[in-house]
This record gives structure tokens, sequence and C-alpha cells, in this order.
């Protein structure tokens, strides 16, 4: 009946696509097909129904097809239909299959001819069909109707594009015999995808409609008009044979007798037909062939790439307890891996655009606590009020005669009391950063929310705990400072060296930042280098400009760019002071302003200088430098109703404050040092080792409790988990049967050679100038004699006039 080799091939061809739909995997392969193109009532329908031998689609007037719909031709001994969303279920009605269709067409377009790229995919079993694949296509159409978009035109053709533009897909091109064939469609878009036609076969159908005295003899000799692969030319039962519910057996027999009988067609009967139609594209096995390594090759690259995970998923159940309890425990181990990799440093994956775990630590223990300890000491005027406050009521109604040791204690124990509120915020925000580290640790659990939660719920209660004990131990540390004032410490300066004792504000800034002693004159030591930009500069100046800005211990400098050859300019630090400066409206960057605090110049003629950066985290590293390099933030005087001391009109109260201020300077120096040193350790030990230590020993062990079984009532999967699950292995499935569909392809079977090249030029592609699908037919094209099919008289025909 067929090819033999094709009878084979066509069935696996088919097993192929049922395979790859189940795997539902993005870049599947592209498997051979059949495409049926056509303008609207040309009778594409009828050609599939001549296939199968019964009546099974929608008909109508306007697009009737407006789904793309995948038809499995099938040769069996029984008959009947089955849909890929209704598996399982037979239609033996045809019916039943042509509402099954249209209920389909329906749920996603609606009832108002939408159309939809989404295809029906239908398999027809019948001892009446040879095995074939075809694609009926929505038919090309000019005038959107119902809710259908005006657009309606360029959709259908895009949509049939995306199906005959793939290479192992054969077109048959539908046209009526009584159009002009030059203005065809379905063969412009056939050319446009296939310009050498090697995969195009041209249907005329209609042949019984032409006009009295005309044929198509020429167009299906191949001589007028040619195509590669020629034209078959098909008789279809007509609107009032459907309507009489003539049978397509009838039909068949009928098409059979006109082409037999007609003068310009008897010749070539045995060429022309339904039948003949399908045995010629059930012997086409070229395409199904040559696409069959590719297919091969992309299907193995996909099975390798879910070997491993479909494995995993194979070996362990998730209904068996013994694979519970493993994966509790290697959930585990990977949390508390993760964990210590965030907090020490050393992930595989370095994030290069924000920082995380432990650098975010760090900057607390470096940049901001140290920022917070600075700020007590920029109110100047506060702290001589105090202490002048403090000498007075120390020498109560009496005059002193020296400087009181009681002032300078309670100056001291108040200046470490205040020391709780950011040692305590130091504490909070750490806590705060290993929470953050955990939740980002515990994102790989999503896929068992039970032991997430669960997971979760213990070790944020072990951090709170953790960070209480800090805390105490924090407050212990403060209370120890407060117990004992020890004025014999060998960093501070005593009594009998009280006019060296004041030392300069860059040197008392450079003991607070742990230099001991101050770096000979010849060596530069360098805070900070980076990008600044200059905001405050007038226009006629030449506006806003960025330099390469240098901070040491004694100067800030400035650039021209960081290879720090050109110096625009050197400001000493000596009286400086920084304040913060809101930014306006429409800017994004971040500005902060110097100024000298003796109400002199600090460049050119400007009193303060205006400095912008990018980020908040720039600008707070910036201003941790120059508060190590002892310039402090700018703090208005406190207001209180007690009114200012009267300090500078007694000389004596006056030297008592300088000396108390330059005691307290040293000694808040030893405190501020030893604090800075003892903070990050107390943290360190308490908390951050304290929760590393509970994770990697103690978690199992509490999940265990409280999972009861070994854990396992805590490894109930997620549903997107299962989902996955059941994706990668039923993909792994029907890669691995799509595999063996493919390798069971006999290399042996027969294939119909290539016909040789013709002139198609004549097939002009829509003009951007020219609506698509209008224009008038060209002077059809002399074809040489020795291009005439054999046994047809080498002669010129004359051209056919042109219809409208």
């Amino acid at each position: 009946m067929g090819n033999r080799g094709m009878e084979d091939l066509v069935p696996l061809v088919n097993r192929l696509q049922r395979a790859l739909r189940g795997a539902r995997q993005s870049g599947s392969p592209r498997v051979p097909q059949i495409a049926v193109v056509g303008g609207q009532s040309a009778g594409k329908s009828s050609v599939l129904e001549s296939f199968v031998g019964r009546d099974f689609l929608p008909r109508g007037s306007g697009i009737v097809t407006r789904r793309p719909l995948i038809l499995q031709l099938l040769s069996g001994d029984e008959e009947y239909g089955e849909f890929s969303h209704c598996k399982g279920k037979r239609f033996t009605d045809f019916d039943e299959v042509r509402d099954e269709i249209e209920a389909e067409t329906q749920r996603l377009t609606g009832s108002n001819r939408g159309i939809s790229a989404v295809p029906i995919s239908l398999c027809i079993h019948s001892p009446h069909v040879l095995n074939l694949t075809l694609v009926d296509l929505p038919g090309i159409t000019k005038v959107p109707i119902g809710d259908q978009p005006a657009d309606i035109e360029y959709q259908v053709r895009d949509m049939i594009l995306q199906v005959i533009c793939k290479e192992n897909c054969l077109i048959l091109a539908v046209t009526p015999a009584n159009t002009d064939l030059a203005n065809s469609d379905a063969l412009k878009l056939a050319k446009d995808v296939d310009p050498q036609g090697q995969r195009t076969i041209g249907v005329i159908t209609k042949l019984d409609l032409m006009d009295e005295g005309t044929d198509a003899r020429n167009i299906l000799e191949n001589r007028l008009l040619p195509l590669r692969r020629g034209y078959i030319g098909v008789v279809n039962r007509s609107q009032k044979d459907i309507e009489g519910k003539k049978d397509i057996k009838a039909a068949l027999l009928a098409e059979k007798n006109f082409f037999e009988s007609h003068p310009a067609y008897k010749h070539m009967a045995e060429r022309t037909g339904t039948a003949y139609l399908q045995r010629v594209l059930n012997q086409l096995t070229n395409h199904i062939r040559d696409s069959l390594p590719a297919i091969r090759s992309l299907l193995q690259s996909q099975l390798l790439q879910l070997n491993q995970e479909a494995h995993q998923y194979q070996q362990n159940p998730p209904e068996d307890a013994a694979r519970r309890t493993a994966m509790l425990l290697r959930s585990v181990q990977r949390v508390a891996a993760d964990f210590e990799k965030l907090i020490e440093g050393s992930r595989d994956e370095v994030d290069t655009v924000n920082l995380s775990g432990g650098a975010r630590i760090n900057k607390i223990f470096h940049e901001r606590f140290p920022c917070e300890l600075s700020k007590f000491k920029s109110d100047e005027r506060k702290l001589r009020r105090e202490i002048t406050f403090a000498i007075r009521n120390t020498h109560g109604v009496r005059t002193g005669l020296f400087t009181p040791h009681m002032a300078f204690e309670a100056i001291v124990k108040k200046q470490i009391s205040r020391l709780k509120g950011p040692c305590v915020q130091f504490v909070e925000a750490v806590s705060r950063e290993l929470l953050a580290t955990v939740y980002q640790c515990l994102r790989e659990l999503g896929s068992y929310p039970k032991l997430q939660e669960e997971t979760e719920r213990i070790v944020i209660t072990e951090i709170q705990e953790q960070e209480g004990r800090c805390r105490d131990q924090v407050l212990l540390l403060i209370d120890l400072q407060l117990a004992y004032v020890n004025t014999k410490h060998e960093d501070f300066i005593g009594f009998n060296n009280t006019q060296q004792c004041r030392l300069s504000n860059k040197k008392t800034v450079a003991a607070m930042a742990g230099n001991h002693g101050v770096a000979p004159p010849s060596r530069l030591i360098v805070l900070r280098r980076g990008w600044l930009t200059i905001s405050n500069m007038g226009l006629l100046k030449g506006g806003a400009k960025e330099f390469w800005f240098l901070l040491s211990a004694e100067s800030l400098s400035w650039f021209r760019d960081e290879e720090e050859k050109e110096r625009k300019y050197m400001l000493p630090l000596d009286n400086l002071k920084l304040r913060d400066v809101e930014k306006s409206f429409m800017s994004r960057r971040y500005v902060f302003a110097v100024f000298n605090t003796e109400l002199r110049n600090v460049y050119k003629d400007h009193r303060c200088l205006e400095l912008t950066c990018d980020s908040q985290e720039e600008l707070d590293s910036w201003k941790a430098s120059l508060l190590q390099a002892g310039v402090h933030p700018d703090q208005a005087p406190p207001v209180d109703g007690g009114g200012a001391p009267e300090t500078f009109g007694d000389p004596q109260v006056e030297r008592q404050v300088e000396t108390i201020r330059s005691l307290v300077d040293s000694y808040m120096s030893i405190v501020y040092k030893t604090f800075k040193d003892l903070m990050p350790k107390t943290v360190m030990h308490l908390m951050i080792n304290g929760v590393k230590e509970f994770i990697g020993c103690e978690l199992l062990a509490r999940l265990y409790a409280r999972g009861g079984a070994g854990g396992s009532a805590l490894m109930d999967e997620s549903p997107e988990q299962r989902r996955l699950r059941e994706a990668v292995l039923r993909n792994h499935a029907a890669l691995k049967e799509a595999l063996a569909v493919v390798g069971s392809f006999s290399t042996s079977t027969c294939t119909t050679p290539l016909p040789p090249p013709v002139d198609s030029s004549w097939i002009r592609p829509p003009s951007p100038t020219r609506p698509f699908g209008r224009g008038h037919a060209p002077s059809p094209p002399r074809v040489p004699a020795h291009r005439a099919p054999p046994g047809v008289p080498r002669r010129i025909p004359p051209a056919v006039p042109n219809r409208k």
C-alpha cells in the first residue's frame, strides 16, 4: 500500500511526539511533521477528512480552524480517535470528535472567533489510513470578525510561519483551482521559508469548479508556475455534498471517476487524487531521516543533564523513612557549612555587589562602633560645662586650692556610663546580622517547609539567648570600669606632667586608633583614598569637580587623578570638624562638609568644603576615617535652663577645668581603646562562635527530638518540591523513551529522491508597499522543453488568462 519502511517509521515518529509532549522540557527537539497551509475555504479540512475517510472537523464560515490541530494517522485494526488532553478516552463516534475539537478550541479562544497558537493533538487509528502526521493550521484571513484583533491577518501569518519555518516540516500549500495561482497566499508563505522548494508540495483543489472550457492541466504537469516537487490535484466534496451527508468513500470514488474521465486529466489520473497524495506523503522520508541525528544529539544532552538529579530522586523516594533521615542530616550539614562560610568569607561564589555575612559584621566591628564611640568626644563645650559644675559642687561653700579628685572620677564614671547605649546597640546590630545570615542559609530548606520553619525557630531562639548572655557580659565590662578608676595605668598621664598632658587632637585620635606614639614626620600614614566631588564650587569657577582624595593622620589632600602626581591642595586637619549636609530633592549623591572651628577659610574663599560620594556606605566609611584622623562631627551646644557656669571669671577654676579635661581625655582614651578591643572579642566568643557551634553540633539533636522518629516528620515535601520531583522523573522517563524511539529507526527505509530544481521565481513574497496577498499575477515564465516531465509533449504552453 505504501513504503514499508515508512509504515514502520511514522508510528515511531508519533511515539516520539507523544514522548516529547510528556517531557514538557524547554528546548525539546522538533519532531518532523507535515503542515497544511492555505487560505480560508481553500479545502484544507476536506483534504484531511479525505485522508481519514470520516467527517470529524468543524465547518462553517470565516476562520473555523482557530487552533493548530496536530493530526496523527496510524493504521490499525480498530477505528477510533484519542486526544492528548483526554488520555485514556477513545472516541468511536467522529461527531463527538468534532464536538470535542470545538469545545477545546473555545476553552482557550472563546466563542467569538478568537485564535490561539496552543495546538490540539488528535490521534486517529483506522484500517483505512496510511501512517502520517499532519498539522492543520488556521486559514489565512484578511478581515477581522467578532472579537478578533485588527491585526488578525498578521497573527495568523506569524502562527503559520512558526510551524513551517522548521527545516524538518513539509509544507502542503493548498490552493483552489478557480483562483489565481500566482497570487496564492499559501505558496507565498512557503516561498518565504523554503526558497529552494525542497519541502513544498502544491495541492490544487476544486478542479471540478473551474469555469467551463478551462482546466489546470499545465499546472498539474508542473509546466506553468512550476514547483520543485510539483502539484497534485484533488477533488473534494462540495458544500451540497457535505450538507447532504455524502459518504467520503463515495466522494473518493467520484474523485477517481472525475480524473479518469476528464479529457485534460485522464492521461495523468494515476498521479492525481487524494489516495495518490497520501502515498506521496507516506514515501517522503528524507526530511524525517535527515533530522534524526540532531534530535538524537539533543535528547542525549538533555538526558545527561537530568541523570544525576533523577538518580537522586529514584534512590531516595519521599516515603522512605531512611531516606528522610539521611536528607535531614544532609540538610543540617549544608546549613552549618553555609553559615560558617558566610561568616568566615570562604564561599565558592563571592558576592561582588553587596556585603554579606561576616563582611557586614566586620564593618560593625571596625567602622560603626568606633564611629559611635568617637561621637562622645565631639561636644567640647558640654564636657567643660559638666566639669565646671562637678568642681564647684565638690568644693561646696569653700574655695578649693587643688584640683579635686572626686570631680575627675565623677566625670569619668559619667562618660563610662554613657557607653552602655552604644555597646548594647553594637550587640543588637551583630545579632541582626546573624539573623540575616541564618535566613540566607535557610533558603536552601525551602523544599521542606516544616524543617525550614522548625530550624528557623530553634536557631532564632538560640541567637536571642546568646544575645542576652552577651549583653549581660558587656554590661559587666562597663560595671568593671565603673568599679575602679585606675589612675596608675601606664598610658594615663598623671598630675606630675600636667603641662605635657594636653596632646594635640590628632595625637589623641591616633592613640584612640591604636597607634602607640606618633609616626615620624617623614612617614605619611594614609588612612583612606578615593574619589570625591567638591560640590560647592561656583559655576563661574567650573562648578562641581571630582578629585582623587588622600586622607592621612595630618592632612586631607586632593589630586587630579589616582596617580597622585599633580596635587591640587593640602588641607591640615587642625581645628577641622565635619557635619552632615542634607542632599537636595533631585540629587542621588550623599554629602558631608568639613569646616574650621576658628571660622577660617578651609580652601581659598570657602568657609567649608562640601564633599559628595555615591553611596551611604561610602559616606559612612569616609566619616569613620575622618574620625580616626581626629576630625569629629560638629554638634550644637545643648540648651540648659541652668545657664552657663562662670568659669572664665575665676582663673583658678579655669585651670582646674583644663587639668581635669586633659585627665578625662587621657583616661577615656584608655577606656575607648579597651572597649574597641574587647567588644568584638566578646561578641565573637559569646555570640558568633556560640551560634556557629550550636548549628554544627546541637541543631541536629534538637530537630531529631522535635521531629520524632528520627526527625522524619519534618521532611514532608512542599507542593513545589513535589511537582519539581515529579517533573524531573517524568522528563527523564520521557527523554529515555524518546531516545529509545530514535534508536529504533531503520536506516534501510526507502526514500524518494529529491526532484531537480525549477525556476520558482514567479512566487513573489508580499511587497512592503502592497497589502499581503494582493496584487496582479506576473506573466508566467516560459519553461524550457528539457524540463518538461516525461511523457508530456515538448511545447511551450499558452498563458492561462488571469481570473479576478
